[in-house]
């Protein structure tokens, strides 16, 4: 009998709840008591990181003699686990009518947890379809998300929260893409970039064509001064999106040496869904 109840209140949380999140977002930089209670039953405990989207890297990352790019990281996690479920649809791009993204590429679910997630939201898959998800992402020129999200368990109504991993394909349609400058800080900050990551900008090559001004940073780290592009690096989130939509090539996704090693310990961090 409880499969109905489960399915009922996901479905009521997709038709009311998601059509509030501006109004919730907002007040969490009104009230320092109203935000800590969104911050408890929304976001307790997140850890999500942004993986830049891979035709947006200038260079591969070399490591013990192999090459690999940054959603081979997503794809080293998909490999480790059992449980897979992909979404049937994009909720934001669906939700939004979104045209320049597709709207069948929704999330990945990892993890235990992600067995009870209902038929309605997402079906199982296999390693080998959740792989050739990442890639149709990669193609369409999404940026990924990884982490555990608890305003998902929250909105599915599936528990525990630390058996789930999601994997987000983001573009400027994505609810968080959207919400996230209504945010306090406070909540914001639980959305890392990956370490290593730096986004540059080439003055030489920057024709002002202002595309990379047209809500495509969900941070807004990107601005016009003095009558030349520039980037906020303190809250650049290096998601890749701005190098997707330059054509001349004056925004570059690099990575630092040191980001081996830091992707390899985060994503050790991230597995440990597997043992539970």
């Amino acid at each position: 009998m409880r499969r109905p109840r489960f399915v009922d209140l996901s479905r009521f949380t997709l038709k009311y709840i998601f059509n509030w999140r501006f109004r919730i977002a907002e007040f969490t930089k009104k009230s320092e008591l109203y935000k800590k209670a969104v911050e408890k039953f929304l976001f307790e405990d997140d850890e999500i990181i942004v993986i830049p989207n891979t035709i947006s890297v200038n260079k591969k990352i070399e490591s013990e003699g192999s090459e690999f790019l940054p959603t081979e990281i997503i794809k080293e996690v998909i490999k480790r686990c059992d449980d897979i479920v992909i979404m049937n649809s994009c909720l934001c791009r669906t939700s939004n009518n979104c045209q320049d993204y597709p709207q069948d590429i929704g999330c990945i679910f990892l993890g235990p947890t992600s067995k009870r997630i209902p038929e309605h939201i997402g079906k199982k898959a296999s390693v080998e379809e959740a792989l050739e998800q990442v890639d149709r992402a990669d193609e369409a020129g999404l940026s990924h998300i990884i982490g555990r999200n608890k305003i998902d368990t929250v909105w599915m109504n599936v528990r525990p929260g630390k058996g789930l991993l999601t994997i987000c394909h983001c573009c400027p349609c994505c609810c968080l893409w959207k919400v996230y400058p209504n945010l306090d800080d406070d909540i914001t900050d639980k959305l890392e970039r990956l370490d290593g990551v730096t986004v540059s900008l080439s003055e030489e090559n920057c024709r002002m064509c202002k595309k990379c001004l047209d809500e495509v940073c969900m941070f807004n780290a990107i601005g016009l001064k003095d009558n030349k592009i520039t980037i906020d690096h303190d809250t650049c989130r290096g998601c890749g999106l701005c190098a997707n939509t330059c054509k001349f090539g004056a925004i570059n996704i690099d990575y630092t040496e040191e980001a081996v090693d830091n992707i390899v310990n985060r994503l050790e961090d991230l597995i440990e869904i597997k043992e539970l």
